[in-house]
């Protein structure tokens, strides 16, 4: 196992050997220092549903951050914040009518 830092989730230290490092990726894949690709199968844990660095994605993070980056809540808002909230208890059943945001 890599003498890094790094403490790596569900992997036991004393026995694994070192993981591969990425340092690209595209579409479905991620590829390794070594030029391997292997394919992302759970999506990153989940999270990059749509692939790895989407265009459009890509374009809209761009976009939203020429003008925002990160805004407090805490007593503060923004306009993306809310109409995706309108938007979202638009579609909810009733009686759901607050959107509360928040990371894993």
């Amino acid at each position: 196992m890599s003498r890094s830092a790094v403490w790596h989730p569900f992997t036991q230290h004393a026995t694994e050997p070192v993981p591969p490092t990425i340092v690209g990726t595209e579409g479905a894949y991620v590829q390794t220092r070594e030029g391997k690709r292997i394919l992302d199968a759970i999506s990153s844990w989940w999270v990059i549903t749509h692939g790895h660095r989407h265009p459009k994605i890509l374009e809209a993070i761009r976009n939203a951050t020429e003008t925002l980056d990160q805004v407090i809540f805490a007593g503060l808002s923004h306009d993306p914040a809310e109409q995706l909230a309108a938007a979202l208890v638009d579609v909810a059943p009733a009686g759901l009518d607050w959107v509360f945001y928040s990371d894993s």
